[in-house]
């Protein structure tokens, strides 16, 4: 599965049994944060149930497997309750992810079935803190990384799932960080383990995973990287580091690499699946590493494709153990969602990467930036390759104009779709009529024959009586 995930944690179960009604802008500020153990007296339940009442929040929720129009933006009411060690973000900015496209096809198991809030990075502001939490303070400005369930106003998660943003990082880059660089810094470096003068190809070099990838092979020295993307994104993605850019759609990547470098690379990062990660492995040079981190070539529409996806499977890469020793080749397997349990390692390697940030050796780019109500666009964007970097979204209210502006395509939407419909009616209608015209043209021969054979039937029986 694609490697743009994070990392496992439940979603707060209280928050998840909330009611739901269709999304409407909020009618007052959420009330200031009470303590848990103020909230767990009969007292403070009492004198709070008003303000209870009034907490509301608007939530993206996926409410079944298919298209864009399946994630929808709800309102959530009740304000979440705080377990132990957990904290609660009003979130700013939410990032968009790879596997957040597979999510709504149904295609990744790190997502519940739906209805569930999708999400698994954001950044914002801590405003409320549970017990046991001793390292987070109402007012910190924090990015998030947890399983699911950060596409919304307000988030509840453990706060050892909550990083620091440092100073001078805006909202939208801390948004964009977690899950694309902490993928790329683990394969590139606990897997990869790349050395000075080494090569690397990174495919879909122009999107999340790939820029952070190719910034951080540029921060050793020396690091030649190969890059795949559309000629349209060559000139952003060579600008970024990337050595040698190559278009997949109009050239043989595999033939491209080996006309510059005959003897093969070092590393492959393949997020691809299916047939890719077989001409991966054959372009590794002895002691090369491929480290497969999705299966992107599954995706090919906006609902589930099972062509793509048995295409995909009847493709699947395999090896035996022996070709590996003999080819002196080695082949990782990563998958950020199932890192769940190693928040330790995880939390190194963001402490790392925030150093590079602090250095100025890493940037997160951000492609463009969307409210929730425009999540189908921002979807959409990212699955039909359309993005240089992060595609975002901002919790920020739409304005009223853009609304109306929004609202307008919505209709054009509509009625090219009933235009569309009432074509499509005329076709099978014209193609009736065209049906109904060839067969009465098939039978007017037939007609004619069956007049022929009366006439000649008319002339025998002439004939007889004659001779008679």
């Amino acid at each position: 599965m694609s490697g743009e995930d994070a990392p496992a944690q439940q979603q707060n179960a209280v928050e998840q049994k909330q009611d739901t009604k269709p999304a409407e802008e909020p009618k007052a500020e959420p009330p200031k944060t009470e303590s848990a153990e103020a909230a767990a007296t009969p007292a403070a339940t009492n004198e709070k149930a008003p303000e209870e009442e009034t907490f509301i929040y608007r939530s993206l929720v996926l409410t079944g497997y298919g298209g864009y129009d399946k994630v929808k933006l709800q309102v959530k009411k009740g304000k979440p309750v705080l377990k132990a060690g957990e904290v609660m973000v009003r979130v700013k900015v939410c990032g968009l992810n790879f596997a957040d496209l597979m999510a709504r096809q149904g295609l990744y198991d790190r997502l519940p079935s739906p209805p569930v809030t999708p999400g698994m990075e954001c950044s914002g502001v801590v405003e409320a803190v549970g017990e046991e939490v001793t390292d987070r303070k109402v007012g910190d400005k924090v990015m998030v990384l947890n399983r699911f369930g950060l596409w919304q106003e307000v988030a509840v998660v453990p706060a050892g799932h909550t990083f620091l943003i440092p100073e001078g990082m805006s909202f939208e880059e801390a948004a964009a960080l977690s899950v694309n660089y902490i993928t790329a810094y683990l394969m590139l470096f606990d897997f990869g383990n790349l050395r000075p003068n080494q090569s690397v190809l990174i495919h879909a070099a122009a999107g999340g995973v790939g820029i952070a990838a190719t910034q951080l092979c540029k921060t050793v020295k020396d690091v030649t990287v190969f890059g795949t993307a559309s000629a349209s994104k060559h000139e952003a993605i060579s600008q970024g580091g990337v050595t040698h850019a190559i278009d997949y759609r109009t050239r043989d990547y595999v033939e491209e690499v080996r006309k510059i470098s005959p003897k093969g690379l070092d590393i492959v990062l393949d997020p691809l699946g299916g047939s890719d990660t077989h001409k991966a492995y054959n372009l590794l040079k002895p002691m090369g590493k491929l480290i497969t981190y999705g299966a992107a070539n599954m995706l090919a529409g906006q609902r589930k494709n099972l062509i793509a996806v048995a295409k995909n499977w009847y493709h699947q890469f395999s090896i035996h153990t022996l070709s590996l020793i003999q080819g002196n080749k080695s082949v990782c397997g990563f998958h950020l969602g199932y890192l769940d349990g190693e928040m330790e390692l995880i939390t190194q390697a963001m402490n790392t990467i925030l150093d590079l940030y602090k250095q100025g050796k890493v940037k997160p780019r951000i492609d463009s930036t969307w409210h929730l109500e425009q999540v189908g666009d921002a979807m959409r964007k990212m699955q039909e390759r359309n993005n240089i970097g992060k595609v975002i979204l901002t919790t920020e209210p739409m304005p009223e104009e853009e609304k109306k502006e929004e609202t307008k395509k919505e209709d054009k939407k509509e009625d090219k779709k009933k235009e569309d419909k009432k074509k499509d009616d005329k076709k099978k209608d014209d193609g009736k009529k065209e049906e109904k015209k060839d067969d009465k043209k098939k039978e007017e021969p037939k007609k004619e024959e069956k007049k022929e054979e009366k006439k000649e039937e008319e002339k025998k029986e002439e004939v007889n009586k004659e001779e008679k």
